[in-house]
């Protein structure tokens, strides 16, 4: 029972980070777009992409099994979005190409190294 109800979870984890992806590549592409909010539009991101995960989102991206071991993450036991962020651009490396290329076209601004630090192993 225990493993069918960790093997359901895992398609909405999956969802829930795929979403998390394209939010961040749409916020990286109205910053290319709009060169009078870049900054703005960056620093929110980075700001969105440091904080910590609240206990309703920990509950859709940790299994029952990563959630008693993700003391390990992050800040004294805290979890925040680039840990789990960098953990699936390693899984699934596709993921995280546009938002690189777009980081990339981004680079000189300020904030998009951070945001590539945090978030791009």
């Amino acid at each position: 029972m225990q493993q069918r109800l960790e093997s359901s979870s895992r398609p909405r984890r999956s969802a829930y980070l795929n979403a998390l992806s394209l939010e961040i590549e749409k916020r990286l592409q109205r910053a290319i777009a709009s060169s009078s909010q870049r900054r703005n539009l960056l620093k929110e991101l980075f700001a969105d992409i440091a904080l910590e995960i609240d206990d309703r989102a920990k509950e859709i991206i940790l299994s029952r099994e990563d959630q008693i071991s993700s003391a390990a993450y992050g800040v004294n036991g805290r979890l925040y979005f680039y840990d789990v962020l960098a953990d699936y651009y390693v899984r699934v490396p596709a993921r995280g190409k546009p938002i690189l290329d777009l980081i990339v076209q981004l680079w000189s601004q300020s904030f998009a190294s951070h945001i590539f630090a945090l978030s791009l192993p």
